[in-house]
């Protein structure tokens, strides 16, 4: 009964070590990167807002940083014309399932207070581009949105 009870406390304690990220992924995109396009089904005729902030085409060009090893990174929007000025920080992670997750956390504030945050499929993750590709919906339909990054 006894080594049943050990069997059984080893066996627990291997299943809750289970990876809750890909950090083979997240040491890939360390660095700084490009969002050079966004693409979507409907082009100009559909808009789509992305993360709260902007047109999906104002994040064209904006420069993102990634830091693996702590899973900071920062992001800063500098297009102009009608596009808003917007530069946050934000705590990110890939899963082991390839979804990128990340919420952007204000400066003294701390992540684990921020409780909202977006989660996008990786995809294409070369050591010089990926892509993230994320859902928008219209008329009770989904679609596609892919953002593409170069690395500077």
């Amino acid at each position: 009964m006894r080594k049943l009870f050990y069997l059984f406390a080893i066996a627990l304690f291997v299943a809750s070590c289970k990876p809750t990220m890909d950090s083979r992924s997240q040491v890939g995109l360390k660095g700084s990167w490009t969002l050079t396009k966004v693409t979507h089904i409907g082009g100009e005729f559909v808009k789509v807002y992305s993360f709260n902030i902007a047109d999906a085409s104002c994040f064209q060009g904006s420069q993102w940083n990634f830091v693996s090893n702590n899973n900071t990174g920062s992001l800063e929007l500098t297009q102009g014309g009608n596009c808003p000025s917007f530069e946050s920080n934000f705590k990110w992670s890939i899963t082991p399932s390839g979804l990128f997750e990340f919420k952007f956390v204000d400066q003294g504030e701390k992540a684990k207070q921020v409780t909202t945050g977006y989660s996008l499929e990786v995809a294409n993750q070369t050591a010089t581009s990926f892509q993230l590709l994320d859902k928008f919906y219209a008329n009770g339909q989904a679609y596609d949105v892919t953002y593409h990054f170069v690395r500077n």
